[in-house]
């Protein structure tokens, strides 16, 4: 049995975790973080977990949580977990960490879109960018996994097999994005109370969202050279799930069939992202609950460019599922193991 603990297991991210990792036949919860609720009975946070989880939340000691635990998940605000990450707790534990602390290569853009100091600069050339369709090897072998951000997996999930084809002109990529409350967090919020929110859609972070260079970064890889491209967010009154429309040029004139290869070649294997069949788009209800991420794509011959659209879970693929999909990989575990979850329809 993997021994797990979760730092923030009362946030959204991490009371997701929990529900998964419950599922799981080959992980066992031996910490239950918290620093707001310390010494609280778990179910006592969320009472879905009543007569499943007979724990005491406990503070964010990782010096102490290394000692008990095979891998550690920091499902914190930026900047905790590399304030609190050490040479010594790395070589006991490993950490998947759902926060954007390790996600960026350069150390400058990453104080500049998040606006503070990085405490552990000396982690980020080792930490692995945990986007398992495209980085399944170097995941296999980590002791440090930056767990993707859940606009940033829907985005490039969704866009990745175009570049890196050469089919689309990076430059001229533009993602239009739009996520249920969920993903911004359970902390009390005035943008966030149910009068602000219902019967109200409004983009956020234009031109600013801290996103944007991670996106970036991913299919700056993929198309072997910088890529910048405009990003805006959206905040839609429901709970779960993000949607991700994303136009850009073609490079030439291309059919259906070619493009559809290229997303074949991708996924075709991949048992989480699911290419539909020809002329549906995702929708958010398809994939709620579930680790799937559901994409297709149309071609606007008119005016030669293309259309990306993705869906998926904003807390599971988005953030959980995705995490214990890294830590399979990570502990030669069936990488399914523990995420085979149906999407809840209704």
């Amino acid at each position: 049995m993997v021994k797990v603990g979760i730092i923030g297991s009362t946030g959204y991210a991490g009371q997701e975790l929990v529900r998964i990792l419950l599922g799981h036949k080959d992980a066992e919860i031996v910490w239950y973080g918290s620093r707001s609720y310390i010494d609280k009975k778990y179910a006592d946070v969320f009472r879905n977990m009543f007569e499943l989880v007979d724990a005491t939340c406990m503070d964010d000691n990782m010096e102490e949580l290394s000692e008990k635990a095979d891998v550690i998940f920091t499902a914190t605000p930026q900047g905790l977990c590399a304030s609190i990450v050490n040479e010594d707790v790395l070589k006991k534990t490993k950490i998947i960490d759902l926060s954007a602390d390790f996600r960026i290569k350069d150390v400058a853009v990453y104080e500049k879109w998040y606006g503070i100091e990085h405490k552990s600069p000396q982690f980020i050339p080792e930490a692995v960018y945990g986007l398992c369709e495209i980085n399944r090897e170097a995941i296999k072998g980590a002791r440090l996994v930056a767990n993707p951000g859940c606009y940033p997996t829907c985005s490039t999930l969704s866009i990745y097999p175009l570049v890196k084809e050469g089919l689309i002109d990076p430059a001229t990529i533009i993602i239009d994005a739009k996520s249920g409350t969920s993903g911004a967090g359970r902390g009390a919020k005035v943008d966030n109370l149910y009068c602000e929110v219902n019967e109200n859609i409004k983009a956020y972070g234009v031109t600013t969202h801290r996103h944007t260079p991670e996106i970036e970064e991913q299919l700056g890889y993929a198309a072997g050279k910088p890529v910048y491209l405009n990003f805006t967010p959206h905040l839609i009154p429901m709970n779960r799930g993000i949607l991700v429309t994303a136009y850009a040029s073609l490079t030439k004139k291309v059919d259906y069939d070619e493009v559809k290869a290229a997303y074949d070649k991708y996924y075709k294997n991949e048992t989480f992202v699911r290419v539909l069949e020809k002329n549906l788009c995702p929708e958010t209800r398809f994939v709620e609950g579930s680790n799937y991420v559901d994409v297709n794509f149309r071609i606007d011959e008119r005016t030669n460019r293309v259309i990306m659209m993705g869906a998926m879970d904003n807390l599971v693929k988005g953030a959980a599922g995705q995490a214990v999909q890294n830590m399979n990989l990570m502990f030669g575990l069936k990488e399914t193991e523990g995420l085979e979850l149906v999407p809840m329809f209704p």
